[in-house]
């Protein structure tokens, strides 16, 4: 009866974002506010994987509406914990009597997030661990709430959106969610950043405990942070640091090394007392190839140099476009929206003006639809990188972005 509930809630809340988003597309006028709060007031009590692909889609801060990704930004701070007997029943299955490892483990969560929350404890010889521990049955409401997600994707015909390409768009969520419940495999991810930035004095990955990991329960070292959600009002040499680290790490992580730490809503970084960048939960990693970034720097090429055809090209490289008809107009406005942030020299990501004309390109992206449509294979990379643009926001960077991209454009042009 629990799940048939669940199923209910979640057809309901999918149901009633769908009608919103057709009653827009018709020319109507949806209360994105209410939404938004009923979408909050569900996902946060029902977490589990409908909860992420919500906090996924709050990240689209520039195309959402600003009522519905304000309330669903919530989702990222606010979230209800899980109660500790439930959370405590898996620990309980993972170490058998908990006073045998641990000297105390605090109830009240350190932090709670969609698919497990992080609980802080002291092993018998005085360390600082956390635990992040799995919700209980994840696996199981995984599989339910995907058949439901994939009933309620088929609203994306609406959108003119190929029954295909709606495939490949769920098939690449799935994959990333299910691999978000391999705490073994994040446990590897984590110990093989640490090798990798080994010699970066500037980043910060907690260390895994293999000892004291086992089945929904990743061990780790604490790492005190404040997190960046919380650094808006922090010191501008610290914001700048920061934001020069972060923005280097990113360009590394994809021209490096291949591949992309790909979760990246505030909560996951943080400074520490020393300014260094601190880097959690490497739950979600994944594979950039070499032929999709030289396409993605081809694309930014034809953007700053405003060439609208080229620009055209490179979408349908990606996979991007469908039918016929370049919608060259929308192209010329893209590029004119993003210029302010490649002007030669440091520009400020926290300049307004850049926000509201992408803000303002929202409703015309919606009415090409039919034209444009989001590469399946580039969901979560377009994801990450879109959520990493507004930490920049949020830490008020300034950076010489003509001067970071010029070499990587030379590279894929070669």
């Amino acid at each position: 009866m629990r799940e048939q509930g669940r199923r209910r809630r979640l057809f309901g809340l999918g149901s009633r974002a769908g009608g919103a988003v057709l009653k827009q597309r018709l020319g109507g006028q949806a209360d994105w506010h209410a939404l938004g709060e009923s979408l909050f007031d569900g996902l946060s009590e029902l977490k589990g994987p409908a909860m992420k692909l919500a906090q996924i889609v709050s990240q689209w801060d520039d195309v959402l509406p600003p009522e519905l990704a304000d309330e669903l930004a919530r989702l990222q701070r606010q979230a209800e914990p899980m109660p500790w007997e439930d959370i405590r029943r898996t620990l309980v299955d993972c170490y058998g009597d908990l006073d045998t490892p641990f000297a105390s483990i605090e109830t009240r969560p350190f932090a709670s997030a969609s698919m497990g929350q992080v609980h802080r404890a002291v092993t018998h010889d005085g360390e600082s661990v956390v635990l992040k521990v799995q919700y209980p049955g994840l696996a199981q409401v995984l599989e339910d709430d995907l058949r439901q997600v994939r009933r309620l994707m088929r609203l994306g015909r609406w959108l003119r959106m190929p029954q295909a390409r709606l495939d490949a768009m769920f098939e690449e969520l799935a994959t990333s969610l299910r691999g978000e419940l391999d705490y073994r495999a994040e446990a590897d991810a984590l110990s093989r950043y640490r090798q990798r930035y080994a010699e970066r004095d500037e980043l910060v990955i907690p260390e895994p405990l293999p000892d004291l990991c086992g089945e929904g329960v990743l061990a780790m070292r604490y790492v005190e942070g404040t997190p960046l959600r919380e650094l808006e009002s922090a010191e501008d040499g610290l914001r700048q640091r920061l934001s020069t680290t972060l923005a280097g790490w990113l360009t590394e992580e994809l021209f490096t090394h291949g591949e992309l730490h790909a979760d990246p809503h505030a909560g996951n970084f943080a400074a520490d007392a020393e300014g260094r960048l601190v880097i959690y939960d490497l739950g979600a990693v994944i594979e950039v190839p070499t032929t999709r970034l030289r396409t993605l720097m081809h694309l930014l090429d034809a953007t700053l140099e405003k060439d609208p055809m080229a620009m055209d090209e490179a979408v349908m490289a990606l996979g991007g476009r469908q039918g016929q008809g370049a919608p060259l107009a929308l192209y010329r406005e893209t590029a004119d929206a993003i210029a302010p942030l490649f002007a030669p020299g440091p520009q400020d990501f926290g300049d307004i003006r850049v926000h509201q004309r992408v803000r303002e390109l929202s409703p015309k992206i919606w009415a090409a639809l039919d034209r444009l449509q989001p590469p399946a294979d580039t969901l979560l990379l377009s994801r990450t990188l879109n959520g990493h643009y507004w930490n920049l926001v949020r830490l008020q960077a300034r950076l010489d972005m003509t001067a970071r991209t010029a070499p990587l454009r030379q590279w894929a042009s070669e």
